[in-house]
């Protein structure tokens, strides 16, 4: 690439890269505002504490939704001490910069979460590691024999592992990049369906993604490639062909059907639909008074 053949096939024609990177802010596209090489707060700001044990900062994205679904699900099977406060980090105006959110999670990304029934409170960063906590905190929805539990580990590790690819990767230069560029859009969708073929292929012989059992692989794994890549990135749902995928449909339906569920994917939800949003949650009633308010 330092020849002027090879940089004039480069895209912009005749980009070399420098021998050193520099950061060109406002380079990045509808994320540029939020998108920094460095980290740390930008600005002081403490973070609300609420009346219930579980602190939970965030918003209704497909990271954010896996914990809220989560913690419907245990509130569901009844176990109290999951009532929670969930408190909405808008990214997009930097609150996840805020010295109290990084102080929790140093790397500020949503979600992060508090859990102050124990002394001095523990917190977490990273959406699988709190749905592992919560699962064994409560002792639900990760099996405790060995290879079932290895199993829903594995699908809960590859979710983590593999989302990058479709949000950062594809749903970046397919939806929100400021320019299009055919290899790019190309190479990921290759690797989302590639994905989606896995998941297919497993899917076509077990009822849930670890087995027979609903797990937090489910409720990691859901939100993505489930409910959320219907409806994300500027509809590219046709662009994927995900009609082809009946098995991850039929998951999709199955799991998308479950009360706690749809809960759960309100929770800090300040887009969409109106009816489905609950900005911020305190208390199960708020779901009652959202839905009264647009009714």
């Amino acid at each position: 690439m330092t020849d002027a053949a090879d940089a004039a096939n480069n895209f912009p024609a005749g980009y070399v890269p420098p021998q050193v990177w520099e950061w060109k802010q406002g380079n990045g596209g509808q994320f540029a505002n939020i998108n920094r090489p460095i980290a740390g707060a930008t600005h002081d700001k403490e973070l609300p504490v609420g009346k219930h044990p579980i602190q939970l900062y965030s918003l209704g994205t497909p990271n954010g939704v896996k914990v809220t679904i989560m913690l419907e699900e245990l509130l569901a099977a009844g176990h109290t001490g999951a009532e929670y406060d969930a408190w909405l980090i808008r990214i997009n105006e930097g609150d996840q910069f805020g010295s109290g959110f990084v102080a929790v999670n140093p790397n500020s990304k949503i979600p992060a979460m508090v859990d102050r029934s124990i002394d001095p409170p523990v917190r977490l960063f990273e959406s699988g590691s709190m749905l592992i906590y919560l699962a064994e905190k409560f002792g639900a929805f990760l099996p405790t024999e060995t290879h079932a539990r290895a199993e829903t580990i594995n699908w809960l590790m590859w979710q983590m592992g593999a989302t990058p690819f479709l949000g950062g990767g594809f749903g970046h230069f397919y939806a929100y990049a400021p320019m299009k560029i055919e290899y790019a859009i190309d190479r990921y969708a290759m690797e989302v369906k590639r994905q989606l073929d896995v998941l297919d292929k497993h899917l076509a012989t077990h009822d849930y993604v670890a087995g027979s059992e609903y797990t937090i692989a489910d409720m990691a794994i859901y939100p993505w490639y489930g409910a959320g890549i219907r409806v994300a990135y500027n509809n590219a749902a046709e662009f994927l062909s995900l009609a082809d995928y009946k098995n991850v449909t039929r998951w999709t339906d199955q799991i998308g059907a479950r009360e706690a569920v749809k809960r759960g994917a309100r929770v800090n939800r300040p887009f969409g639909d109106p009816a489905t949003r609950v900005i911020e949650r305190h208390d199960a009633s708020d779901f009652d008074v959202v839905a009264e308010a647009v009714g």
